[in-house]
C-alpha cells in the first residue's frame, strides 16, 4: 500500500472569519430601518381598439372636418361631401363596415330627428351642421359601447 504524501499550506483561522463576515455582515445595532418606499406598479390601461363599424364612423367623421360637409352633393366641386359620400370615401369599398355603419348613423338620425328618414342623403339634406355631427358623434359613442 502507497501513502500519498500531501503538503498543504497552512491557513490561518482568522482569514476564514473575516471572509464569512464580509460575506454576511451583521446587522446594524439598534438602528431602526428606513421605511421602505411603497411599491409603484405602472397602471397600464387597455388599449381601445375600434372596432370596423367605430373606425368606419370616426374616419368619415375626420373627413368631414378635414374636407367639409355638403347638402345635395355626393362630392361638391370644392372637395366637401355630404354624410354618405364621407362614409364612401372612409370605407373605400361597400363592405360589410360600410353597410352596418351606415345603418347606425342612419339609426341614430332616426333616435335624434325623428322615424321619418329613409336614407342617409334625405337626413343629411335636412338638417344643420351642427346637427348632423350631433348624430355622427353620437353613432361613433354607440359603436364603441357595442364594441363593434
Amino acid at each position: 500500500m502507497n501513502r500519498t504524501t500531501t503538503r498543504f499550506t497552512p491557513i490561518d483561522p482568522d482569514l476564514y472569519a473575516k471572509a464569512f463576515q464580509l460575506l454576511d455582515p451583521a446587522p446594524e445595532p439598534d438602528v431602526p430601518a428606513a421605511p421602505a418606499a411603497p411599491a409603484v406598479l405602472a397602471a397600464t390601461l387597455p388599449v381601445h381598439r375600434p372596432g370596423p363599424v367605430e373606425k368606419t364612423l370616426t374616419d368619415a367623421l375626420v373627413f368631414l372636418d378635414t374636407h367639409g360637409w355638403a347638402k345635395r352633393h355626393l362630392i361638391h366641386p370644392e372637395g366637401a361631401r355630404c354624410s354618405i359620400g364621407a362614409l364612401r370615401a372612409a370605407a373605400g369599398t361597400r363592405n360589410t363596415a360600410y353597410r352596418d355603419a351606415g345603418n347606425l348613423l342612419l339609426d341614430e338620425a332616426r333616435r335624434q330627428h325623428g322615424k321619418q328618414w329613409d336614407a342617409i342623403p334625405t337626413w343629411n339634406d335636412s338638417h344643420t351642421g351642427p346637427q348632423v355631427r350631433g348624430v355622427w358623434e353620437a353613432a361613433i359613442q354607440r359603436a364603441h359601447h357595442l364594441n363593434i
